[in-house]
C-alpha cells in the first residue's frame, strides 16, 4: 500500500468532490513582507500602503508574520502592532490571517492569544520547525494552539524549511477539528496532497507559486502567494478562469508568469519580492538580518525576469 492509501472511515470516506470545497479566506491571499527601514526598524507607514496595495490588487486576504514577512526576526510587540495596523487600514475589505506558530508550543499558544487580542481574524500555524518531533507530537502541537483561542487555522505544511512534513494521516485527522479550517501546502508533493482532498476535503491553498495551477487541477481553491505582491490581478485572472471553466485561459496565465515564478526565488523569497517592490516605485523596504538586501547582480537579473513575464518596470 502507498503512503496515504490508508483505508478511510467515517469522515474520510472519499466524500468530497472539488466543488464541494468552499474557501474559508477567499481565494487570493498573499503573505505579506514587512517593509524595514536601513536602520532596522519596521517601517509602518510602509506595512500600512502594502496592505492598501494587496487589497488593490485583487486580495481576498492577507497573511502577515508570515516567512515572507521575517517572523523570525521580529519581536512579539512588533507582530501584534503589525496585525492592528493591517486590520485597522484593510480589516474590513480583507481576512487578515496571523502567522502565530514556531518550534516551541507554549510560545505558540501565547502568540496566538496576543494575535486574537490583536484583531486578526484567523491563524496560520506551521509545523514545529528544527526540532522534527514525530506526527503525535505535531499533532498535539497544531490542537492545543487551535483549542487557545476561538479563532480558525491555517495550517501551513512547508517541510523544505520545518525539516518534516506532515502526513496525511495526521492531516486527515486534524482536518476532523472544528478549528482547523485549510491547510497552506508547500509540501511540492502532488499525489499526497491529492489524497489529502480526497479523503478529509479540507480546503487547500497553494503556499508554493510555481505550482499555482497544478494544485488547482487536482482540487486546491486558492493560493497564499508570495508573487501577488507584483501579479496579484494576473494570479486572480487565473482563479477567475480556472474556477469558471476556462482551463485554457487558466493555463496561458499560468505559462505567462512562469519568468517571475522563478525569479522571485533565485535567492530568498522575501529578498527578492522587496527588490521587484521597490522597482515598481512600491514600499517593499530593506531585509532584517540574517536575510541580506538583494545585490546590484540579483536586481539586473530580477529586472530580466520581470518584463519577460509581463511587467512594465518604471523608467
Amino acid at each position: 500500500m502507498l503512503a496515504g492509501e490508508s483505508v478511510p472511515s467515517g469522515r474520510d470516506r472519499y466524500r468530497c468532490l472539488m466543488s464541494d470545497i468552499t474557501p474559508p479566506f477567499g481565494r487570493l491571499l498573499t503573505a505579506m513582507v514587512t517593509p524595514f527601514k536601513s536602520t532596522g526598524e519596521i517601517d509602518f507607514a510602509a506595512v500600512e500602503k502594502m496592505a492598501h496595495h494587496l487589497v488593490d490588487s485583487g486580495h481576498d486576504g492577507i497573511v502577515v508574520n508570515g516567512t515572507t514577512g521575517e517572523a523570525p526576526t521580529t519581536t512579539d510587540d512588533e507582530k501584534d502592532e503589525i496585525i492592528k495596523l493591517v486590520v485597522r487600514a484593510v480589516g474590513d475589505k480583507a481576512t487578515i490571517i496571523s502567522g502565530a506558530g514556531n518550534n516551541e508550543t507554549a510560545h505558540s499558544v501565547e502568540l496566538a492569544k496576543r494575535h486574537a487580542k490583536a484583531g486578526a481574524h484567523a491563524l496560520m500555524v506551521v509545523t514545529p520547525y528544527y526540532n522534527k518531533p514525530p506526527q503525535a507530537g505535531i499533532e498535539a502541537h497544531f490542537k492545543t494552539i487551535a483549542d487557545a483561542t476561538d479563532l480558525n487555522i491555517l495550517m501551513y505544511d512547508i517541510p523544505a524549511r520545518t525539516g518534516v512534513a506532515i502526513e496525511t494521516d495526521t492531516i486527515c485527522r486534524l482536518a476532523e477539528h472544528p478549528k482547523m479550517v485549510a491547510l497552506k501546502d508547500a509540501k511540492g508533493d502532488l499525489g499526497a496532497t491529492s489524497w489529502v482532498i480526497k479523503r478529509s476535503g479540507i480546503p487547500v491553498y497553494c503556499g508554493d507559486d510555481m505550482n499555482n495551477l497544478p494544485l488547482l487541477s487536482i482540487g486546491a481553491v486558492g493560493f497564499v502567494s508570495v508573487c501577488g505582491h507584483v501579479i496579484g490581478r494576473p494570479l486572480k485572472e487565473m482563479l477567475n478562469a480556472w474556477f469558471s471553466g476556462d482551463r485554457v485561459r487558466a493555463t496561458e496565465i499560468h505559462h505567462s508568469l512562469l519568468p517571475i515564478y522563478t525569479g522571485t526565488f533565485r535567492t530568498q523569497g522575501a529578498i527578492l519580492t522587496k527588490a521587484s517592490l521597490n522597482l515598481l516605485g512600491l514600499p517593499g523596504g530593506h531585509t532584517r538580518l540574517p536575510l541580506v538586501d538583494a545585490t546590484p547582480e540579483q536586481i539586473a537579473q530580477l529586472k530580466l525576469d520581470l518584463v519577460a513575464g509581463g511587467i512594465t518596470l518604471p523608467s
